[in-house]
């Protein structure tokens, strides 16, 4: 899809054209970005390029885009000396396809200095090829700016990063005006993952479920998305996205990443096989991971910050299907890491819906790290969403309805405190047999939740949430009340939702 719609850009006609501009460097190949970016690498052990910024982490309260926030003069102002800067500057262009579904393909263009080839280079391996077409998406990245800001147009499609030489603030340029455009399709953008799995059902009848996994950065989204699941043949699972996809109408789920994903690599190990052997290709982008000067990779260590990363190609994730697009999204599973939660629960519709809008989970050091590790809520886990936080709600809750999606809400942390811990083969094991449909569920009183009475493979008893929380009752009703107090924020949401806080 070339446009959403004919509509004035503007600030895009003002930007350089890369193909007779004597500044740009337009569309180098990965290997030439790989040689303006050498001042910069460390080469690890497996031979792949590293790289350090100062930046390492996105900087969200620097950020505003014109729909929810009203621009002075001073942010118009620096969306002007970017482009300015960008008329002059040395720069690299690149041009990349996000999506390949027929209804939500975007051709995005990203301006770097030269200087910072890395950040074209790391973005570059993302994306696929440009066709040629005209850009949908524009996004100017300039680290030497004196002030840190990033500024978003949503409806003409162009971001300028200011002062910023985080890799994440590229991709995300992107993936959040992707997701944008997803909702005016009449759909919905996710910041999540998405999962083709086959399985025998409890008949022994084969058949095929689309997952869709949300939930925010290093909270397992990316290992329950990409694992295999221990499954033989006929059965197999599929990853096909690992981040941002976007729920259309019909029920099918547009992917965006169609090369490589952006994965965390803070204590990454034989435990995330299919990521650890991506991570550990030549292929591989390190960013801000520890390596020493002979190379030596140590996943394990934070030297620089634990929101370390690695660009890895789809083709060396085992998992990782040719496919990007889900054919029909089956059942969701908001990943979360309130102690309070069981390993899994079945979900209504409106409980779905408060799920979605509660978004509960730990702050990582990918969003803010002074908060790391603190409890939050996140609509939709989704920071980069445009647009009323209310109305969203009220779109997923319209199209779970009428899509007649499963939902669930998954702890893959631990349970009452950290000696019940739900490690990666119990989710896992949850995941294959909720695809399976072998679960049998109860509408437990105490907890107001549907919960699994039995899991084959998994001992869920020993998982009561009642059981290892003290004072239990309470500390529930605590938190119905913390969350209803949440909910009365979104004067948009319908009250169908408010009222069914669970």
């Amino acid at each position: 899809m070339s446009e959403t719609g004919a509509e004035p850009r503007p600030l895009v006609r003002q930007l350089p054209d890369p193909t007779d501009a004597s500044n740009v460097r337009y569309n180098p190949s990965l290997a030439e970005l790989r040689e303006f970016a050498r001042p910069d690498e460390t080469t690890t052990e497996f031979g792949s390029p590293s790289y350090v910024s100062e930046y390492r982490s996105r900087s969200a309260d620097r950020t505003k885009n014109a729909v929810d926030h009203e621009f002075a003069d001073r942010d118009h102002d620096l969306v002007a000396d970017a482009i300015d800067a960008a008329c002059d500057a040395e720069l690299i262009c690149v041009d990349r396809l996000m999506g390949r579904h027929p209804d939500a393909t975007f051709c995005c263009r990203l301006y770097v200095p030269v200087t910072y080839a890395r950040i074209a280079l790391a973005w570059a391996n993302l994306f696929e090829p440009a066709d040629g077409r005209d850009p949908d998406l524009y996004t100017v990245q300039l680290p030497d700016y004196d002030e840190t800001a990033i500024r978003v147009f949503p409806d003409e499609g162009i971001t300028a990063v200011l002062g910023s030489d985080y890799i994440g603030e590229a991709k995300k340029s992107f993936l959040r005006l992707f997701m944008y455009r997803i909702k005016q399709l009449g759909g919905l953008g996710l910041h999540a993952g998405s999962k083709r799995v086959r399985v025998r059902d409890g008949d022994g009848t084969v058949r095929i479920v689309g997952q869709v996994f949300m939930g925010l950065s290093a909270t397992g989204k990316s290992t329950l998305t990409s694992h295999g699941c221990w499954l033989d043949d006929p059965e197999d699972a599929a990853m096909l996205q690992d981040d941002v996809c976007g729920l259309l109408p019909d029920g099918s789920v547009a992917g965006s990443e169609g090369k490589g994903l952006f994965i965390k690599t803070i204590g990454l190990d034989d435990e995330q096989p299919e990521l650890y052997a991506a991570a550990t290709d030549e292929s591989a982008i390190l960013d801000n991971v520890a390596v020493d000067d002979d190379g030596t990779v140590r996943f394990d260590e934070d030297r620089y910050t634990a929101n370390s990363r690695a660009i890895v190609r789809r083709e060396h994730v085992a998992s990782a299907d040719d496919e990007i697009d889900l054919d029909r999204m089956d059942q969701v599973f908001f990943i979360t890491r309130n102690p309070l939660m069981p390993p899994v629960a079945k979900l209504t519709d409106e409980q779905a819906a408060v799920a979605f809008m509660l978004g509960e989970s730990i702050e990582t050091s990918a969003g803010d790290p002074s908060r790391a590790g603190e409890s939050i809520r996140v609509v939709g886990t989704n920071p980069f969403i445009v647009g009323s936080e209310g109305e969203e709600g009220n779109r997923f809750h319209d199209l779970i309805r009428e899509l007649n999606v499963e939902c669930y809400v998954i702890n893959t942390g631990y349970v009452g405190d950290e000696s019940n811990d739900v490690g990666v083969t119990e989710s896992v094991t949850i995941l294959t047999e909720v695809a399976r449909g072998t679960i049998e569920w109860t509408a437990d009183e105490r907890t107001g939740l549907t919960i699994p009475e039995s899991v084959p493979g998994v001992d869920v008893g020993a998982y009561y949430v009642p059981d290892h929380v003290e004072n239990y009752d309470d500390a529930a009703a605590e938190l119905r009340t913390e969350r209803r107090e949440y909910l009365d924020r979104f004067d948009e949401l319908r009250e169908e939702i408010t009222t069914a806080v669970y």
